[in-house]
């Protein structure tokens, strides 16, 4: 499936420091370590109702891991998925009367334009579950095969008492996993089940619904297992970022590493596990089942592409926030005052605002702090302070390449 044109993107002189992030599996901040290439899962949209705020915040906080490993001399081996088949997908279609692939191929294009416009840098495999169903039903084969698996009327189900792992990416309660398991998708009372925690892994066709042929009989990928394929098959194994939103830490990241470390025996199957926060809007979790959300095409419908983004970017990536409209006045504001501000002859020192930004970026991902430095450099500069007439410059693609807002 292909992906959207990437942003160009200024060179900046030396290379920042090494990116440091919140591990939802260890609990703290750490240092990535990547290897010369870097690897990074992002698990992508079910193509409905997209692309709403909430999807925005996700997706740009990964774009500047992107960016900050890059700026730190890494090539970044970058790839993401679309849920283009799965029940709320099949259920929005029946209730439209469109046909379920339509559905998906409209609700992706948006998407794709969504991010073109926001400047997110593409994955560099942007895969559809639907391309790769052979893949998924492979790796079924393998947790089969490795004692893993049992069926429920023609259901494949994944057993999590053969995973000696499962809990260390949440670290949550028993009690909290079924509570959430069965918020998020997941079945705790099926009869049958040997567990209610085990998940399914291989759907056995139903009545009017897409079927594809494997091992086990026709049927479709069960929600986890898509990922971990396409993962696996991608990036391989211990690759260095899984990331998605903070609904994502259970029950799906949780059971795509117990896949992986079944299929494979080797721990971890991502490095570090990084979620974003929750955008709220008038109280409640912005959500598809609530209903209340805001879309990034009806608002750069009305406003600039780059004061979304902005608006964005004064939120650290882990905090769960509440959007209200004054947010793009203030971001609109600010995007003015920024592109005067690099239009001036000289300006204060742009080497150490390069620097400022660079360790605010390098820590956690603190956009809120680097957006303040560029603030008070544009305050100065529009002031008449400072003689470095390399500055706005320098400022210019500083901000374009580390924090992907154009000038």
């Amino acid at each position: 499936m292909r992906s959207w044109p990437a942003p160009k993107t200024s060179p900046l002189p030396g290379a920042g420091p090494a990116l440091r992030l919140y591990d939802t599996a260890a609990g703290e901040v750490r240092d990535t370590a990547p290897d010369p290439t870097a690897r990074m899962y992002v698990c992508g949209i079910t193509p409905y109702d997209a692309t709403h705020l909430g999807h925005a915040n996700t997706y740009l906080a990964f774009d500047l891991v992107n960016r900050v490993w890059r700026d730190a001399g890494h090539h970044v081996h970058f790839t993401q998925n679309a849920t283009d088949v799965d029940d709320p997908l099949l259920e929005r279609a029946a209730q439209t009367g469109v046909d379920w692939r339509d559905l998906a191929d409209d609700q992706i294009e948006l998407f794709r334009s969504d991010m073109e416009a926001l400047r997110i840098l593409p994955p560099d495999e942007y895969v559809g579950v639907t391309e790769v169903v052979d893949q998924v039903a492979a790796l079924v084969e393998v947790l089969r095969d490795k004692g893993a698996t049992y069926q429920v009327d023609g259901d494949v189900y994944f057993s999590v008492a053969t995973s000696p792992k499962f809990g260390a990416v949440s670290g949550y309660s028993d009690e909290r996993m079924l509570e959430l398991f069965a918020e998020r998708g997941g079945d705790p009372g099926r009869p049958g089940k040997r567990h209610p925690l085990d998940w399914l892994l291989w759907r056995a066709e139903r009545p009017g619904e897409p079927s594809w042929p494997s091992p086990f009989g026709p049927g479709r990928p069960g929600w986890h297992v898509e990922c971990t394929a396409i993962a696996l098959n991608r990036l391989g194994s211990g690759f260095d970022v899984s990331g998605g939103g903070s609904d994502l830490i259970f029950p799906h990241h949780e059971m795509g590493a117990s896949e992986g470390h079944v299929a494979t025996g080797e721990w971890p199957f991502a490095k570090a596990y990084v979620h974003v926060g929750m955008v709220a809007l008038d109280g409640e979790k912005m959500s598809k089942s609530r209903g209340n959300l805001v879309f990034v095409s009806r608002l750069r419908a009305e406003h600039e592409p780059m004061a979304v983004r902005l608006a964005l970017l004064a939120h650290h990536y882990r905090a769960d926030w509440e959007w209200t409209a004054d947010q793009i006045v203030t971001a609109e504001a600010r995007l003015a005052r920024w592109r005067a501000a690099v239009e001036v002859a000289s300006g204060p020192d742009g080497a150490e605002l390069l620097r400022r930004v660079r360790r605010h970026m390098s820590d956690d991902l603190d956009t809120p702090g680097a957006v303040a430095a560029v603030d008070a450099w544009a305050e100065r500069a529009l002031a008449g302070e400072g003689d470095d007439r390399g500055a706005p410059a320098l400022v210019r693609a500083t901000v374009d390449t580390l924090l992907g807002v154009a000038l």
